[in-house]
Order: C-alpha cells, then structure tokens, then sequence
C-alpha cells in the first residue's frame, strides 16, 4: 500500500462532468489499497474571474482582502470532489489550508510556505477517508488567509507529499508527461521515461511550461518522486527522480526548450572601469527587472558593449532605465530588439561527454542560423536567436542530437 498525493489543474477541474472524471480516477487508486491525499485548482476561468471582479471596484485591491476572495475559488473545487466521491461510495473529506495548517509567511498573493501540520490528514487516512485539499494556499502566523501565487497549487502538492513522507506526487495535466521539445513544433518529439530534478529544473526555467519552478525546487530538495501524468488518457507518464542512471542509451541531450518572450537590450561605449557591470545592472535590478543572459565585449579603446536579455514585458521599463544610465555614464548608444528568442538544449549527460556546444553550432549554422548570445551551465547551453529561426532551430536540434521519434512513434 503506498501513499499518493494527486494535484489536479483547472481544466483537470473545469467542470461538474470533469471532477466526477477525476473522482472516478481517484476511486481506482483508492480500490487498489493506496491512501491518496488530492490537490486541487480552482475550477478553469475561476480565480482570473475572482480577480476581474476585484479589479471592478478597485485597480489595485488591497492584497489580503485579494486572497481572501481568490482563495474561494479551491474551496468550491474540493467540496465538489469530495461530494462527487462520496457519491460513489469513496469516504472523503475536504480541508482549506488553513484547516489543515499550511502555514505560509504574510507575503499576501505571493506567500511561500514555511510549515505544514500533516497531523489532521494522518487522522483522516488512518480513518479510511480520502483527504481533497485546497492548493494555492495557507495561513500565516496571524491566520489571515494567503495565496502561493503562480504554480502554487503545484507547490502545494509537492509540499505536502514531502510533509506527509509520500511515496509518490502526481501532477495531473493536460500533456500526458515532459516531451524531448514541444511536440506542436516537432512532431517527432518523444515523451521521456524519467528525467531528472536538475534537467527538470532547467527545462522550466528555459520555457518548458510543463511545471512550475517552485514545485520542481520544492521536489528536489525533499526528494518527492515527482511523476507528470496525463488527466484523462491512462500511460505511464515521466517520472522525474534525482537519480542519474549510467548507461550505454543514456541520451547525451534530454530536451530541448525554447522561449520567445526575450527582449535584448545593449549599452555600447561604456568607459570599461571596476563597477561597470554595477552600474549598469544595479538601477536595472532596482527597477525590478529580471536579468537573464549577459555578454560583455571590451574594445581597443578602452570601452566596453553591455549586452543582456530580459523577459519582453519588461523590455521598455528597462529600455527607460537604460536610456538614462546611458546619459550619466557618457555611453555612446543604447539600441534593443524585441525581436529573438532564447534556444537551450538540457541533459545531465553534457557532463561526461565533449563537444556538445559545438555540435549545436554545427547543426545552426547548417541552417543559416546566426548565434548572437552563448550562456552555458554544466548541464545545458543556451543561444539567442532571431525568433523568426525558433521553428528551424529546434526542429534541426530535435535531428542532431538524435532525438526525434523512430517511424510510427511519437507522432
């Protein structure tokens, strides 16, 4: 008998028909003997709803009453799954996350979880009820509501299955696992078996929007077994485990991701003295701008160009900053572009293996592919590209690395 929690997403709850889709699933774990702990979303639409609602009597609404109101949303979800499991004869009991005691810091609409009091769901599992919690939220010291903000669901589940020693987490959606790329730019992309905290890690923060950051973190530093499973088609999903297994199929390339929401921006002319990237990046920072890549190339002339990424919303706050840097430190020009897109490709068997940079460039410059920007880690390489070649460059990639599906397979 093993101890599962089950995250399910908004569309995996989107309506009536679908809880009682997901209770029927639950129903079948439950059948074999396991104790399941589920996590759900607010049904889809719900909580950007809430939130419009908000904004009508106020443009910037008081953070705690937000999370007072948004945090409703779960709470409809989970009694509608437990009535829909009890229902069909399953005991169930649902628990906001104050009631089960997710404690949270007071950092309203953002809150990060400091604590959860696993002993009332122990309780419900030793009386042979399934336990529906509410994610996306918790209390904090005071007992005000709060909200996990993005991927907080995800992070619930995570948190609770390391809380609660749970020998799996299951994060239902609506891809049934993490694909080698993003199978609507390559057909052939195959869906991985296992894939690790590390690669996973990486492949959220480059774009792969299968799961959240925060979650793969959480997973990773309590070694919650983390499996991606599809909600309604049955498979065996991808299993992401901190083990790294050696042997002769090993890919070297696990994936391949993409981001188009890059803007880069460069300061040419900068006097090239101790401080400089500080000056630049500090205001920059103290904007409240992300910095991704950077590149700095110092000329003959004792100058220096200051090229760096961000994502493209923050492109004309930035720009702005820029402009004005550029005027008190006597630079000759500031000029961006919206107008690329960052490539990476992610495998922990970069590590024993040489040449998987250049055989990257190989296959770009195959296609004509200009590189403007190189950032490397142990375990990934990323360039920055033209975003009109994003198509072309992960597709020619997908083919290098010998990724694509045999005939028949993935398609």
């Amino acid at each position: 008998m093993a101890l599962i929690v089950q995250k399910f997403g908004g569309t995996s709850v989107g309506s009536v028909e679908r809880i009682e889709q997901v209770a029927a699933k639950v129903k079948k774990f439950r059948d074999n003997g396991d104790d399941i702990v589920v996590v759900v979303s607010a049904m889809s639409g719900e909580t950007n709803r809430l939130i419009e609602l908000a904004k009508q009597i106020s443009e910037q609404p008081v953070a705690r009453e937000l999370d007072v109101m948004v945090s409703t949303g779960e709470q409809v979800t989970i009694a509608l799954l437990a009535m829909a499991l009890i229902k069909i004869g399953v005991p169930a009991v649902s628990y906001t996350g104050g009631q089960v005691r997710i404690l949270t810091d007071s950092a309203h609409t953002k809150a990060r979880i400091l604590q959860i009091d696993a002993q009332h769901i122990h309780k419900e599992l030793k009386a042979g009820r399934v336990v529906v919690v509410a994610g996306f939220q918790g209390v904090d010291d005071c007992g005000n509501i709060t909200t996990l903000g993005r991927g907080g669901s995800d992070t619930t589940g995570v948190a609770l299955a390391a809380a609660l020693k749970a020998d799996e987490c299951q994060i239902y959606t609506d891809v049934d696992g993490v694909y080698t790329t993003d199978p609507r730019v390559v057909a052939k992309a195959q869906r991985l078996d296992k894939i690790t905290f590390e690669e996973m890690l990486e492949m959220a923060s480059l774009g792969s929007k299968v799961l959240q950051i925060r979650a793969v973190e959480f997973a990773g530093k309590y070694s919650v077994p983390l499996r991606v499973l599809h909600s309604f088609q049955e498979g065996p999903g991808t299993l992401i485990t901190l083990d790294e297994e050696e042997s002769m199929e090993q890919p070297i390339i696990s994936g391949i991701a993409f981001n188009r929401d890059e803007a880069k921006l460069t300061i040419r002319g900068v006097p090239d003295t101790p401080g400089v990237a500080f000056k630049i990046l500090g205001p920059i920072s103290a904007a409240n701008v992300e910095v991704d890549m950077i590149v700095q190339n110092v000329a003959h002339d004792n100058t220096t160009d200051f090229t760096f990424t961000v994502h493209r919303n923050d492109y004309h706050n930035a720009l702005h900053v820029l402009e004005s840097i550029a005027r008190d430190m006597g630079a000759r020009e500031v000029i961006g572009d919206v107008d690329i897109a960052k490539v990476s490709i992610v495998g922990v068997g970069m590590r024993s293996h040489a040449g998987v940079a250049s055989r990257m460039f190989e296959a770009l410059a195959k296609e004509n592919i200009n590189i403007q920007m190189i950032s490397t880690s142990e375990i990934k390489v990323s360039v920055v590209i033209e975003e009109k070649y994003l198509e072309l460059a992960v597709r020619a990639l997908h083919t290098a690395f010998e990724l694509d599906a045999p005939a028949g397979k993935g398609e």
